[in-house]
């Protein structure tokens, strides 16, 4: 096959016309500063957690369990919201995450046991609202079909990456120059207000699932989906990259006596990841996802391969920003995939089922390279994102022919009663 791209200027499916789709501010601009607490959350927690106790290692704790209660709870909130609407169980959602940060904020700053510390972080992570899945399915509801649905995975991708670099940055300057609660009072805030104003907007909201009015299977999850279990697992490899760079770039750079390069490095290293999926989405593809996929995921794991090995900066920079450029490409073939697998009535479960491996993959990630760290050497560490990407490569090629799409198969399911299909409407 000659090009794989389509650079026919007129068919270009460029940001401009994407962000031209009559509709698309309305739920931009409230999703863009409802989710930003996504990426507040565990680093406001831990702050918080820190100066009150004086332990990182409690208050790590305390914030890996909030971060692990939001990724298994977040397919159960996306699922509701495709069968009753996501402004239904948004505006609840909102006002119990709300109360359940005040209450873990009151209970750190009155030096509550450990244990009452524990049992609020699993609430304060369980509703954290999925605005991010529900912006893409919102994305996909008014795309369904076009080619500007790998432009909005590609835009959602960038605005992904650019929450996780303001909102840390914006919770660790509330903590540190207001005070320790700053950081969460702010999340909570923005959740409530910004929860509420995304929600507010109905008219771009998904037609609601049949299956609440009974005419499909109920029970029905998106994981039935077989090649939706394949993306989870290769989520999870990305996620264990995150985690893995994350823990051991701090490492690095306390171990050379240069703590204050972390934060530059990981800037690096989430540039190149912001820079490849402009780049993704300004491009008109013409090879199917499934190939895509099955050479973007490979070159990652291939990136990752030489980061033990590197013992200075400015390698270990370059090979960051080649990390980086390579995730991109896998993260936007994955949600793109899950608009041709996945009927529109499981579309917000299926992106919360990808977003939480993202998480639950940074988890695992962190704490391993946490522990090959201690055990060996900040080198170490570097493996995680090499042997998570690697195990999930094996499970893409072994299970490839479950990502493969048969033509009209999501619109027949559509047509038995789980979703509906809306046509693109440009100003």
């Amino acid at each position: 096959m000659a090009d794989t791209v389509d650079v026919t200027a007129g068919a270009r499916p460029g940001y401009g016309r994407l962000l031209r789709t009559r509709g698309a501010w309305t739920f931009l601009l409230p999703g863009f500063f409802a989710r930003q607490p996504f990426a507040m959350l565990t680093i406001g927690i831990l702050l918080l957690v820190q100066d009150t106790t004086g332990s990182y290692t409690t208050a790590g704790a305390v914030s890996a369990t909030a971060g692990v209660s939001m990724a298994l709870f977040a397919p159960q909130s996306g699922k509701l919201a495709d069968r009753f609407g996501q402004g239904a169980v948004l505006v609840p959602g909102v006002i119990v995450h709300a109360a359940a940060i005040s209450l873990l904020i009151s209970l750190a700053l009155a030096d509550a046991p450990l244990w009452a510390l524990f049992a609020a972080a699993v609430p304060a992570g369980a509703s954290t609202p999925q605005v991010g899945p529900m912006v893409r399915a919102r994305w996909a509801a008014k795309l369904d079909g076009s080619p500007l649905m790998a432009t909005s995975a590609a835009f959602e991708s960038v605005t992904d990456e650019f929450t996780f670099v303001i909102g840390p940055v914006l919770a660790t300057a509330l903590c540190t120059g207001i005070h320790p609660a700053a950081g969460l009072v702010a999340e909570a805030a923005l959740t409530l207000f910004g929860g509420l104003l995304f929600a507010a907007q109905r008219r771009t909201q998904p037609e609601r699932s049949r299956a609440a009015d009974g005419t499909h299977e109920k029970s029905r999850s998106a994981l039935s989906v077989a090649g939706v279990r394949v993306l989870v697992v290769l989520f999870l490899g990305i996620g264990s990259v995150f985690g893995g760079m994350q823990v051991s770039l701090a490492a690095f750079t306390k171990d050379i006596g240069e703590p204050g390069l972390n934060g530059l490095l990981y800037g690096i290293f989430a540039a190149g990841n912001m820079t490849a999926g402009i780049i993704c989405g300004a491009i008109a593809w013409r090879s199917s996802p499934q190939r895509r996929l099955l050479i973007a995921y490979p070159l990652l794991v291939l990136a990752t391969s030489p980061l033990w090995a590197a013992h200075s900066l400015p390698l270990l920079g370059g090979l960051g920003l080649l990390v980086g450029l390579c995730i991109a490409p896998s993260l936007i073939t994955g949600f793109t995939l899950v608009e041709k697998l996945v009927p529109a009535g499981m579309r917000t479960e299926a992106f919360t089922w990808l977003t939480g491996a993202v998480g639950l993959g940074q988890a695992a990630g962190a704490a391993v390279g946490g522990r090959l760290i201690d055990a060996y050497s900040p080198h170490a560490g570097f493996l995680v994102p090499l042997v998570g990407t690697a195990l999930a490569l094996a499970v893409l090629l072994t299970l490839r022919k479950a990502l493969a799409v048969q033509p009209g198969s999501a619109s027949r399911v559509a047509a038995s009663g789980v979703g509906h299909r809306e046509p693109v409407s440009v100003d």
